[in-house]
């Protein structure tokens, strides 16, 4: 129901002004009263990621592997640095691009390269991120099977976050997400584990040692006791797909999230998980009726500079 004719009319656009001395903080304080379609919506995640990580939320990050091929790294980590979130979801991929970019470089590249071209020059593209077989996949497996064989001799049975918060502090690398989320007991839930180089390389261990054991629902068990403790949870999402689906599915279970910023380039015309906005998952108790939330679309890397900046 709409609020009265004057309460709709309260808010007046107000042009935005800059200049050579404005900082993005300034900026994005301009954003909600601009009236400005996107940059409105910017404002509105800017203010409600402030107060989520400035409150005694249980505060949730999700986000899909993609993006930690680019710089966008850097931003996640340094959330992760400062501790600004408690408990990570995300894709078995971000395991695989944390790790391989902590000992070799990916590159700089275009979505307009010829890509059977790229495979005689044993060279992988993700989209405009180039990244040579050296960097990925060889790495990947000297490093897993070099330490799963360590860690193999302390324990046969592992929970997947807490093998990998081992392999993280492991690492001994301020540029990696995995070892800043160890260090400061940020749990990393990877509900796909098997989905990548990460979980093949656990996969292949198995293989060589039959009594080696995952135990993927512990993880889940470990995940429920942070909700059920959880006195507010907010909820920081970027794309969607599993890592988004896993944070609101087990926060139905506390009668949903308290407030959430879903960033995404997905439309809902096709019902999918990923275009599916925050509004629907209200229907499904996943979102509390009287939470705090936006939906903001477009992408990450080029609006996550934007909304966190400030807050860094």
């Amino acid at each position: 129901m709409l609020p009265d004719r004057n309460k709709i009319l309260s808010n007046p656009v107000k042009d935005q002004k800059i200049s050579r001395d404005t900082t993005l903080g300034q900026l994005i304080d301009q954003f909600v009263e601009s009236g400005g379609f996107t940059s409105s919506k910017l404002g509105v995640a800017y203010e409600i990621l402030n107060e989520m990580f400035n409150e005694e939320n249980t505060t949730f990050l999700s986000f899909p592997a993609d993006i930690i091929s680019t710089g966008t790294r850097g931003i996640i980590n340094e959330m992760v640095k400062r501790k600004m979130v408690d408990v990570i979801i995300t894709t078995c991929g971000t395991l695989d691009h944390d790790i391989a970019r902590s000992f070799r470089d990916y590159y700089c590249g275009s979505f307009d390269y010829n890509d059977r071209e790229l495979k005689d020059l044993g060279i992988n593209r993700l989209g405009s991120v180039v990244i040579p077989d050296e960097s990925y996949g060889e790495i990947l497996e000297e490093f897993m099977q070099r330490e799963l064989k360590i860690l193999y001799k302390e324990s046969k049975k592992w929970t997947p976050w807490k093998l990998i918060e081992r392999i993280g502090m492991r690492m001994n690398n301020e540029n990696s997400i995995l070892y800043n989320a160890a260090k400061n007991h940020i749990p990393v839930f990877v509900p796909g584990i098997t989905d990548g180089s990460f979980g093949s390389q656990l996969w292949t261990f198995k293989e060589m040692n039959s009594d080696f054991v995952v135990d993927v629902l512990q993880d889940e068990h470990d995940l429920s006791d942070i909700i059920f403790d959880a006195k507010k949870t907010g909820a920081f999402m970027i794309g969607g797909g599993i890592s988004k689906h896993h944070t609101i599915w087990w926060n139905q279970f506390r009668g949903g999230l308290d407030s959430a910023v879903y960033v995404t380039t997905a439309q809902e015309y096709d019902g999918s998980l990923s275009g599916a906005k925050l509004e629907e998952a209200i229907s499904w108790k996943k979102v509390r009726p009287d939470a705090k939330f936006v939906n903001v679309y477009g992408d990450i890397t080029a609006l996550l500079p934007i909304v966190v900046g400030p807050l860094l």
